[in-house]
């Protein structure tokens, strides 16, 4: 008889304790410590299941062939493909269209001819059968089970021998050889670590789908990250019409790229041309709105950039941005207040990205500045200009990376000029550029 060992486990980081603590002492937290139980295996046990080592030449016959989905924008966040015994956990808030579009993948990947199996413990046959109908989804390869019990679904996915597998989703199953209810910690591990275990060694690609709490966190413990090979994060308003597709973790390629996608009557339709998306219904001549180029993986996008300062109320005036970091925000608004004589301590100041694109590089800097510094003065940029570049506290510009494609990008969608940093090397291109030094120069414009 096995042996049952009991330890608390931080739902934030994952950090053990053999007893129960009121603070986190790795992560920090407060009443994070869940109790888990776990196997005392003897080191005889261990020796007993050991497995024959594989050298590295002996390793040719191994297939390492990506399989191309079909769903463009979701091959290229993944690097080119889904690896075949990968293991992807793809998350997101309620309603932001997690289910759709794992379900237009598997229908992708059916149409190729491939064993498909869709495993919902959330919606019964009936609900994914009309779903899929409306997605356009038909192939005879595609098979779908409502179930909640993981040692059923473990049994069906080792009688199907299917060729690529949807879960949905981790928190609703459960197993009767792990303790507690679905969705805490135990059974959520367990239901990654079988999943996993399948995933590598029958060689098949598992897609399992996984709720975020309210701090927009994923839920479940924090090991949940580190046994899938891949993390993805779909995010937007769920009340929007785009979807940004992120990678947090990416074993077989770069954490860099983003997919976008529109919800749709048709389902997660993709943006080839995400830049003209995000501009279109733009304002042009519009006060406290800039047009940035930002750069995610390989990517140029351009998104508008809007400002909104007012007279404030209080003695301590708002700061508020949606789609920016609200820390880099203050940090501008100081330099502005500092080297450029836009005066801001009694103005409230709101910034917004358009699109529900969220700006993270620092490239972006001179734009969310010329947007506020253009709202403050009540005068507009030109309709034709692109602004980029990063502000030193010393309201110095510094030179941003990938330059070119930034300006391919202006110049394709029709842009005139490019306000940039001054650059060490002369660059040659086919719209004019404005080179600055100092974000004081960029009051000129406004």
């Amino acid at each position: 008889m096995v042996a049952i060992k009991t330890i608390y486990v931080c739902t934030s980081c994952g950090e053990t304790s053999h007893k129960w603590l009121g603070k986190c002492p790795s992560c920090n937290g407060w009443n994070t410590f869940e109790e888990d139980a776990v196997d005392k295996k003897t080191y005889d046990q261990i020796e007993a299941n050991a497995k024959e080592v594989i050298n590295l030449d002996l390793r040719k016959n191994v297939n390492n062939d990506r399989i191309i989905t079909g769903v463009g924008e979701f091959d290229r966040v993944l690097g080119g493909g889904i690896v075949p015994d990968s293991f992807v956990l793809l998350s997101g808030d309620p309603g932001i269209g997690k289910s759709t579009l794992a379900l237009q993948i598997a229908g992708k990947v059916a149409e190729q001819g491939k064993q498909v199996l869709y495993v919902s413990g959330e919606e019964s046959v009936g609900q994914i059968g009309s779903r899929a109908e409306r997605l356009g989804i038909k192939s005879k390869t595609f098979s779908m089970i409502s179930e909640t019990n993981l040692d059923v679904v473990m049994a069906t996915l080792e009688k199907q021998k299917s060729e690529f597998v949807v879960v949905d989703s981790a928190q609703v199953l459960s197993s009767q050889h792990s303790s507690g209810s679905a969705g805490n910690i135990a059974q959520t591990r367990n239901v990654a670590e079988n999943l996993m275990r399948f995933a590598k060694t029958r060689q098949t690609p598992v897609i399992l789908i996984g709720h975020v709490n309210k701090a927009g966190d994923l839920a479940g413990p924090k090991v949940l990250e580190h046994l899938v090979d891949t993390v993805l994060y779909l995010e937007g308003d769920k009340y929007a019409q785009f979807r940004i597709l992120h990678v947090n973790k990416n074993r077989f390629g770069s954490t860099n790229e983003i997919g976008v996608f529109e919800m749709s009557n048709e389902g997660m339709t993709e943006v080839t041309n995400p830049s003209k998306a995000f501009l279109e219904g733009r304002k042009k001549d519009a006060v406290g709105s800039v047009i940035t180029c930002t750069i995610e993986g390989t990517r140029p996008f351009l998104v508008e950039v809007q400002a909104l300062t007012t007279r404030a109320n209080f003695n301590y005036p708002r700061r508020n941005a949606s789609g920016f970091d609200l820390n880099r925000l203050q940090l501008l608004i100081a330099v502005l207040n500092k080297h450029a004589g836009v005066k801001l301590d009694d103005q409230d100041a709101y910034v917004n990205v358009t699109g529900g694109f969220r700006l993270q590089e620092p490239a972006t800097d001179l734009a969310i500045a010329t947007a506020i510094a253009s709202s403050k003065r009540g005068k507009s940029i030109p309709a034709d200009t692109v602004i980029f570049g990063e502000i030193g506290l010393a309201g110095e510009l510094r030179p941003v990376a990938k330059v070119e494609k930034r300006l391919e990008e202006a110049y394709r969608l029709g842009f005139k000029q490019v306000i940039m940093p001054k650059m060490k090397k002369k660059i040659s291109a086919k719209i004019d550029l404005i080179e600055i030094e100092d974000i004081g120069e960029i009051l000129k414009f406004v």
